[in-house]
């Protein structure tokens, strides 16, 4: 199984980020799995921002609800995050993750993940 996060690596502050995360070697409507975004701002820990289950369902950090969507497309058996309105403070690597019926913010929840992108938000 492997994950491929593309995207922009540099972001204007208000703008919104987008990412997309490609799978090969599984299919993400596979039962009970669930793909993550997390991430990780300089010097920080590991900061879950959210996942879309095998069934379409999606789940969010708390605080960062207001600003994520996660969707996905079946035919592509890709996963996009949308982070709305950047500010610096959202520069981080950004990773997408499989987990088996779990998410959450450490790498242990998860079986594989991608290698990460560096996304930089700044005018």
């Amino acid at each position: 199984v492997q994950l491929q996060e593309s995207g922009p690596g540099l972001v204007k502050p208000s703008q919104t980020l987008s990412l997309t995360c490609t799978v090969s070697g599984a299919s993400i409507t596979t039962n009970y799995y669930y793909w993550s975004w997390i991430r990780q701002a300089p010097g920080k820990g590991l900061e879950w921002m959210g996942a879309i289950g095998y069934s379409g369902s999606t789940n969010y950090s708390p605080s960062l609800k207001s600003r994520t969507s996660i969707s996905r497309d079946t035919s592509k058996n890709q996963f996009t995050l949308q982070l709305s309105s950047v500010t610096p403070e959202d520069t981080a690597v950004y990773y997408c993750a499989r987990g088996r019926d779990t998410f959450g913010r450490s790498w242990k929840l998860y079986d594989y993940r991608g290698q990460g992108t560096q996304v930089t938000v700044s005018s």
